[in-house]
């Protein structure tokens, strides 16, 4: 039986948001090893568990090492990755001889030493174990896939949906070619190609236009014979480094240029379609005309405030513009741990004056100040059964409260940040998604498998913030030039 590493550091890092990411938001999500990983993600809809069923089907031995993943936030401390990259190590070290390795890396993250964090660390593995061990796995088309994440690894596949449904699949599909080339029956290349554009982040959503067709069209070239994976990455817009952006990676068995000439192929459509991915916006005054127009439930997706890019959770300005029209029955979540306590204090019945929310920065508003009743207090722990964004299964949202304003907005206030991929955020803390007729979630296309089944409409709206819609609206550094959508007249000879 082969013995095959798992390893997993996982982060979407937005450099636009100034607090950094410290050890402790690892802590607070998934800092595991050994079997401490088994235990936790084995039967997770995560890559790692799809990683744990993929090598018991093939007869496989798993030897969990490290997984860490934090919710996404601003670039992390040196001290930290330092510390995340030092343990992998030293986890390796104390595995013993290994036959391969499955990697989980996101694809976006960012150090402050190191920009491309993940090409970073996945160079230090390579180093560590030599050039002839096969190292393989997933990442998050999300990623800014850079040339050392290809370089350091045999073979590496992105989810193909988003929201990300198949992140299970994809890991078994990993372990599964770790399999077939272990038994020398196929041997991984693999090849990317990288055009000088970035989608926005609101045309990311995979089963329609105009990612659709790119899918399908990638999808069609995947049972070509030799191709063993094709992954469309579709870039995360949010972080300022040289990386950032789309491109297409192929797998290929031996032959590198038909892993090239397939990269090609899709990478041209993708470049030739670059001005479908410019969708029209509803700022919050135009999204609320509309909505109120409709019969509910309808999910204003606040993109702005989209927690899983790594905003902080606590934008008000979609609240406020709710509460200001006195739209009734509308709900929204918040994180704002000390209205939490106060609330606590306060007690279920309690009429108690607060602030919340907005205290992160006022790029996202400022504080909803009303009068609320305070309508339930409790562990915000919660578990998700079914395939949810991100392979989330246990979520602990801290102590929560929910309070109500006299014009009939409710506020879900948690004690951690917590992205909407599940619906139970709200059913957990006693709230029926069938009693309102707006539900504000704080995202773009992650909540939308969470949402869809209880919401007969959903309406993107174009809030400002650290994941605002626009990305030309952000200030770049370090980004290649030209690249199309910030220079219009960018030209690509290979397109």
């Amino acid at each position: 039986m082969g013995r095959v590493g798992i390893i997993a550091l996982l982060h979407e890092s937005n450099t636009f948001v100034e607090r950094p990411t410290t050890l402790d938001a690892f802590r607070q999500d998934l800092l595991l090893v050994g079997h401490d990983v088994t235990r936790r993600l084995a039967g997770s809809e995560h890559e790692v568990g799809g990683f744990f069923q993929g090598l018991d089907r093939h007869g496989l031995d798993a030897v969990p090492l490290l997984c860490a993943r934090a919710v996404p936030s601003g670039t992390i401390r040196a001290d930290a990755f330092a510390w995340l990259v030092r343990e992998m190590r030293d986890q390796l070290d104390r595995a013993g001889p290994l036959d391969a390795i499955l990697v989980a890396p996101h694809g976006a993250t960012v150090s402050e030493r190191f920009p491309d964090a993940d090409g970073h660390w996945l160079s230090v593995l390579r180093d560590q174990v030599g050039q002839k061990l096969p190292i393989m796995g997933t990442f998050d088309p999300h990623a800014n896939l850079s040339r050392r994440m290809v370089d350091a690894t045999t073979a590496l596949i992105a989810y193909r949906t988003n929201p990300h449904l198949d992140q299970r699949q994809r890991g078994m599909e990993a372990a599964a070619l770790v399999a077939r080339t272990l038994r020398g029956e196929v041997h991984p290349v693999q090849r990317a190609i990288f055009p000088p554009m970035a989608i926005p982040i609101d045309a990311q959503q995979t089963d329609v236009p105009p990612c659709g067709p790119l899918y399908e069209l990638a999808e069609t070239v995947r049972h070509e014979a030799g191709i063993l994976s094709i992954s469309m990455v579709l870039g995360f817009p949010y972080a300022d480094v040289a990386e950032m952006g789309s491109s297409v990676l192929v797998v290929a068995d031996r032959d590198r240029s038909l892993a090239a000439a397939a990269a090609h192929k899709i990478a041209r459509q993708m470049w030739r379609r670059r001005d479908a991915f410019r969708l029209e916006r509803r700022g919050i005054d135009a999204a609320l005309d509309q909505a109120v127009q409709w019969e509910g439930p309808t999910c204003l997706l606040d993109m702005g405030d989209n927690v899983g890019g790594g905003s902080p959770a606590d934008g008000t300005l979609l609240a406020h513009a709710i509460d200001d029209r006195q739209i009734d029955r509308a709900v929204v979540a918040l994180y704002d741990p000390e209205s939490v306590r106060t609330a606590d204090r306060a007690g279920v019945g309690a009429r108690i004056e607060l602030a919340i929310g907005g205290k992160t920065d006022r790029r996202h508003g400022t504080p909803l100040a009303a009068w609320y009743t305070v309508i339930h207090v409790g562990n915000g722990r919660f578990e998700e059964p079914e395939p949810r964004h991100g392979g989330f299964t246990q979520v602990d949202q801290g102590q929560v409260a929910v309070v109500r304003t006299d014009h009939g907005l409710t506020v879900l206030i948690t004690s951690r940040r917590v992205p909407p991929f599940s619906i139970r955020q709200l059913t957990s803390a006693g709230i029926n998604p069938a009693d309102f007729r707006l539900l504000v979630a704080k995202g773009v296309n992650a909540p939308l498998a969470a949402y869809a089944p209880f919401c007969r409409h959903l309406l993107r709206v174009d809030t400002p913030g650290a994941t605002a819609a626009d990305m030309t609206r952000f200030d770049f550094t370090h980004r290649r030039r030209p690249m199309f959508p910030f220079e219009r007249d960018a030209e690509w000879p290979e397109g």
